[in-house]
């Protein structure tokens, strides 16, 4: 494959989800050591009324992020970083954890990030719309480019290549739970009422980078205007209203709510979205995102993925009830 040849077509840069049929991938299948939960290190926050959603003219109406409703949330924790690799290693070290890219053998990885001397020994297939995402056996959380790579470097970057399973069984283990998708964007607001991020209304205040994402041309050109080509330090940029880090960019965060666009079971108090689905819930974009294929950085913004999938610009953090 001629890494440099992709289609000019507006394709999502989100992410790629596993299309299989598999039962033993739909929940979390394997024992936990589970902890007491610890919400010193958490945020507190006293929860309230605010106005969740967007009317944005530049949303993506087939997301569901509108209409604008006024939501009530009951006071909870959450962390204030998303789970790191030092941290996810402390849990499969406790529990001897086998991930769900671990089971099935692969994960997606951005081609930009693998190796060019190496990448057609290390990519087994491509995905059609999107040829950037490549499907590299081996690669999971450890090996987050696939063999030959390691976390060692980035202990303090956000853990990829986790499904939504994999990070239900860490919120397991530490006596935790994923945010809902009501708690996630009020924490993600940081007290202020329908900003488009978690600083404001400008991207860049002053000129300056405050989240990692895409700058330049996707797929083919990163400026790293921002610093950064890939994953980045969870405490990189400064924090919101509430002190709560890395809300805009760096990874996609998975919520604990099925993916609906139904806007009946995600209004009132403490929503929790569908009973059922077939998707989950994924919040705050990641470094892929750019203004001209997916400005999903905004607070609002939403998009979903299979529980069993996995890719490296997927990762979670973690809330606790108050």
């Amino acid at each position: 494959m001629d890494r440099k040849q992709f289609p000019t077509a507006n394709r999502s840069c989100c992410t790629p989800g596993r299309i299989v049929p598999s039962e033993d991938a739909l929940g979390v299948q394997q024992e936990h050591i589970t902890c007491s939960t610890h919400t010193t290190d958490m945020l507190f926050l006293n929860g309230g009324r605010f106005l969740m959603g967007t009317d944005y003219p530049f949303s993506f109406p087939d997301d569901g992020e509108g209409p604008v409703r006024s939501v009530e949330v009951n006071p909870f924790h959450i962390d204030p970083y998303p789970v790191t690799n030092a941290q996810f290693a402390q849990f499969v070290r406790a529990t001897r954890y086998r991930t769900d890219a671990e089971r099935f053998g692969w994960s997606f990885v951005f081609w930009m990030h693998l190796p060019s001397d190496r990448f057609e020994a290390l990519v087994a297939d491509t995905v059609a719309a999107a040829p950037w995402w490549c499907q590299v056996p081996d690669a999971d959380w450890s090996h987050p480019e696939g063999p030959g790579s390691s976390v060692e470097d980035r202990l303090n970057h956000p853990v990829v290549h986790v499904s939504w399973n994999d990070a239900v069984a860490y919120a397991i283990w530490v006596g935790k739970t994923l945010p809902t998708e009501t708690q996630w964007e009020f924490a993600a607001r940081g007290g202020l009422e329908q900003k488009l991020y978690p600083w404001g209304d400008e991207l860049t205040p002053n000129g300056r980078h405050v989240c990692n994402i895409w700058q330049g041309e996707f797929p083919r050109l990163n400026t790293m205007e921002d610093g950064f080509s890939g994953t980045c330090p969870v405490d990189a940029f400064p924090p919101n209203g509430y002190g709560l880090y890395s809300a805009a960019g760096n990874v996609w965060e998975w919520c604990a709510d099925w993916f609906t666009t139904d806007v009946a079971v995600r209004q009132g108090i403490n929503p929790i979205g569908a009973s059922t689905g077939t998707t989950k819930v994924m919040k705050g974009g990641s470094f892929l995102c750019h203004a001209s294929y997916c400005n999903r950085y905004r607070v609002a913004a939403r998009t979903s993925n299979t529980p069993d999938s996995s890719t490296s610009n997927i990762g979670f953090r973690c809330a606790a009830l108050a």
